[in-house]
């Protein structure tokens, strides 16, 4: 009966005594956590961003882009306040709201590049369309109009 008794004692003691321990472990697993998640919110953030200046560069409208990313940049700069002061349960949260933020951010900033380059390539076709049909067209109607007004003076009898 001793034996049992000595077992109970020291199984009651470590239920009792590994709260104690636990918070250390698991604090250190989350500050690893918190860490990894903000590097790859931050290396998001920075890919995000060179999407955007592409998108921008080829003269899309990036507007939707850029609030996205204002919102993206908010969770990360919360997450990097909460690890600086040694909360890592909200920097990991924060960290996570960052990526879901940028989550098929490249494939709409590619989307809109590619959108904004056919649309200059249209608009490069459409000018060159229209100049070539406007000098056709002003070279046909003065041809017609040299044609008939010869026809007219040479009924008149006067000869140009």
């Amino acid at each position: 009966m001793s034996v049992l008794k000595f077992s109970l004692v020291l199984l009651v003691f470590l239920g009792l005594a590994s709260p104690l321990f636990m918070p250390i472990v698991f604090a250190q697993a989350s500050q690893a956590e918190a860490a990894s998640a903000l590097v790859t919110s931050d290396n998001a953030v920075f890919s995000a961003y060179q999407a955007v200046s592409k998108a921008n560069e080829a003269g899309a409208s990036v507007s939707s882009l850029l609030v996205r990313l204002n919102d993206a940049g908010w969770f990360l700069s919360r997450a990097q306040t909460a690890f600086k002061s040694g909360d890592f349960d909200s920097a990991l949260e924060s960290a996570a709201q960052c990526q879901e933020k940028l989550n098929g951010f490249a494939a709409d900033a590619d989307a809109l590049k590619e959108n904004a380059i056919y649309e200059h390539y249209m608009d490069f076709w459409v000018n060159v369309a229209g100049s070539i049909v406007g000098a056709v067209s002003i070279v046909c109607v003065s041809l017609i109009s040299w044609f008939f007004l010869k026809r007219k003076y040479a009924r008149a009898g006067i000869s140009a």
